[in-house]
């Protein structure tokens, strides 16, 4: 067997640079690199390893591995997972990081690609291997386990860990890696420790590990016999409901889906991942279902006898914390790639297995089958009814600060329908999920497992980069969808560098940044839980109360803020014209070159005007004994809704 004399860090690269991931989906084959570029941030630990080697490679040829900076290495994975939802986790990047606090500062990243099942592979550097410099700058040192480094706090947040503390066990390791890196029931953070020392050692590589390797992507059938029960069941059923998250996407089955939905009549609920899966208008899409659900969603769920679940984990806002189904002979039926989600609720008709798959076998086995027609009229009537809810949301002007209702919808009407809305956390979330008319499926990029704020930037730089690579694939005449961010102060404040990076490349990235002076959402909840707004707020410290709750508002200006890290930026000052004028700053930033570089939109907000009520509750413990009115009057709300919430066992 011929063997190449290299460092540990030049067979990483060169071998990253030869994995191909392979998908068939309806007879289209795909093949594309699993790793088309690495994010690193250099220190000590990285520098003379990975650093050295991606240098190598660019001055060989700069297609091997192109290298890309950023400004964070958390916003560098949230960048990875922008990039492999977006392609429906057939790629995504490899991360390198320092020792110490560059690898630490992946944590965050780790647990959101893992919560979301999406994949990033994270190459952290680690403390020597051979301890010959004992204590490194920035180790932790632990006197009950000397092995322990700060890198073990990625084991429960990866769903594959590594330690390469000698050159050949790199084979084993990234073998190990890329095949969770590539499993669909299975992605999420993969993160292989590489010591400092190690990462600058030679050995003798074999040719065959270098080579060109394809991972090809599961996408199991459905058990027939599966099948048939879950047929039996759906027949027998008088008010079923489907509820699609993120698997439909992921599979490709939105056509299958609408087949199913307008062959049997059954409505359509999504959640946040899986909003997409159907345009907003479709004759059975109920739109959001759960705690930022529609009315017409969750009024439907409420009476539903059959759940089939596709591609959902059932997060805690799906289920509105398990108040969402009320019929007491309520049944699921689970469709899902990982078995975790394919079982939960103790369903007793799970079915492991592709969603696109499984739908197609459905589809034939429910020849014949329709709904009621009072099924029918019922969600006809809901979908008006919250249409019109929505429009008057849209519509209704409030001066000088508009709601954030009223910016949702200008956003809305002033994007194209290929175009992408990103956004992670604080109300905008909610509110976009329940109210963003959605009419591509790769209209819609809502981090909401994590919930993380921060990610909105990055998170929308990688889907930028994506779709700038999916154009560069359909040729001269493709289209490159815009991105289009939406963040409010709280969260732009937490990882907002990333701006640098976008100027640096000149990648356009349309952000639209609202100020409202301090944290809407969960100001929103404190007041519901009957803390009043408690430390939600960006004021003047007033030293007598120690309160930051009265003051002035802080004299930030983001707009200027932005613009000094090179975006560009526009101004929506307060008035009567603000919703008029935020639209024509989308469609001016929209028809801006792609080599702008980011373009910052500024609008203010007044937080204290809510968006339509879901219908819906979200589980929030409340304080049992208090001295203040309002926590006493919230917790009676509070039990009031615990004793709706049900075991969902069936």
């Amino acid at each position: 067997m011929s063997t190449r004399r290299m460092t540990v860090a030049q067979a990483v690269v060169e071998f990253l640079s030869r994995q191909y991931t392979v998908d068939t989906v309806g007879g289209s084959e795909y093949r594309e690199r699993l790793i088309p570029g690495t994010f690193g941030i250099f220190g000590h630990g990285n520098v003379a390893g990975v650093g050295q080697a991606l240098k190598q490679y660019q001055q060989l040829d700069p297609a091997i591995m192109p290298y890309y900076q950023g400004r964070n290495e958390q916003a560098q994975a949230h960048q990875a997972v922008g990039y492999a939802r977006h392609t429906r986790r057939r790629q995504t990047f490899a991360i390198s990081t320092s020792i110490g606090p560059g690898s630490s500062n992946l944590l965050t990243g780790a647990a959101l690609a893992t919560t979301n099942r999406l994949p990033v592979l994270l190459l952290p550097s680690d403390t020597f291997a051979t301890r010959a410099a004992d204590p490194v700058l920035q180790q932790l040192e632990l006197p009950y386990a000397y092995d322990i480094t700060v890198n073990d706090a990625f084991r429960p947040l990866s769903k594959f860990f590594d330690r390469v503390s000698r050159p050949e066990q790199l084979f084993s390791a990234f073998h190990h890696g890329l095949r969770v890196l590539t499993d669909p029931a299975e992605t999420g953070a993969v993160t292989i420790s590489l010591p400092q020392d190690v990462q600058a050692e030679a050995f003798d590589v074999p040719e065959e590990f270098l080579a060109e390797r394809e991972w090809r992507i599961r996408r199991p059938e459905a058990d027939d016999e599966d099948i048939r029960r879950a047929a039996e069941a759906i027949r027998a059923a008088k008010r079923p409901l489907i509820i699609a998250g993120g698997g439909v996407l992921y599979a490709f089955a939105n056509e299958e889906l609408a087949k199913f939905a307008e062959l049997t009549g059954i409505p359509v609920g999504n959640t946040q991942a899986g909003v997409g899966v159907l345009p907003w208008d479709h004759k059975f899409s109920l739109g959001a279902i759960g705690s930022t659900g529609t009315t017409a969603a969750n009024a439907i769920a409420a009476e539903a006898d059959l759940i089939i679940g596709i591609g959902t984990r059932y997060e805690d806002f799906t289920t509105a914390s398990r108040t969402a189904f009320q019929n007491p002979d309520v049944k699921f039926i689970n469709i899902n790639m990982a078995p975790i989600d394919a079982y939960k609720h103790g369903t007793v008709l799970p079915i492991v297995a592709d969603a696109r798959k499984a739908l197609i076998k459905l589809n034939q086995a429910l020849g014949g089958y329709r709904v009621g027609a009072d099924l029918e009229q019922k969600i006809a009537a809901e979908k008006k009814r919250w249409d019109a809810i929505v429009d008057e949301a849209f519509d209704t002007r409030h001066t000088p600060l508009p709601a954030q209702n009223e910016i949702i919808g200008a956003t809305n009407r002033a994007m194209d329908e290929q175009d992408v809305v990103i956004c992670a956390a604080g109300s905008l979330p909610g509110d976009l999920h329940k109210m963003w008319r959605v009419r591509d499926a790769f209209g819609y990029h809502v981090e909401y497992a994590y919930s993380c704020m921060g990610y909105e930037i990055p998170g929308g730089l990688g889907v930028k980069r994506a779709a700038l690579a999916e154009a560069a694939a359909g040729g001269k005449d493709a289209i490159v969808r815009d991105v289009v961010v939406m963040v409010g102060d709280g969260s732009y404040l937490m990882m907002h560098t990333e701006l640098v990076t976008a100027v640096a490349e000149r990648i356009k990235l349309i952000v639209v940044l609202i100020q409202n002076h301090g944290y809407a959402s969960i100001g929103s909840l404190s007041e519901s839980l009957g803390s009043q707004r408690f430390g939600t707020q960006y004021r003047v410290l007033d030293k007598e109360q120690h309160s930051f709750d009265a003051g002035e508002n802080l004299p930030i200006d983001l707009a200027l803020n932005a613009e000094s890290l090179g975006a560009k930026v526009i101004r929506i000052e307060p008035g009567e014209k603000v919703i008029a004028e935020l639209e024509q700053a989308i469609r001016d930033a929209k028809s801006a070159p792609e080599e702008t570089g980011p373009i910052v939109i500024h609008v203010e907000s007044d937080p204290l005007l809510d968006a339509p009520s879901s219908e819906s509750w979200w589980d929030v413990p409340v304080s049992q004994v208090s001295e203040l009115e309002s926590t006493q009057h919230a917790y009676r709300t509070y039990t009031d809704h615990k004793n709706r919430q049900r075991k969902l066992l069936g």
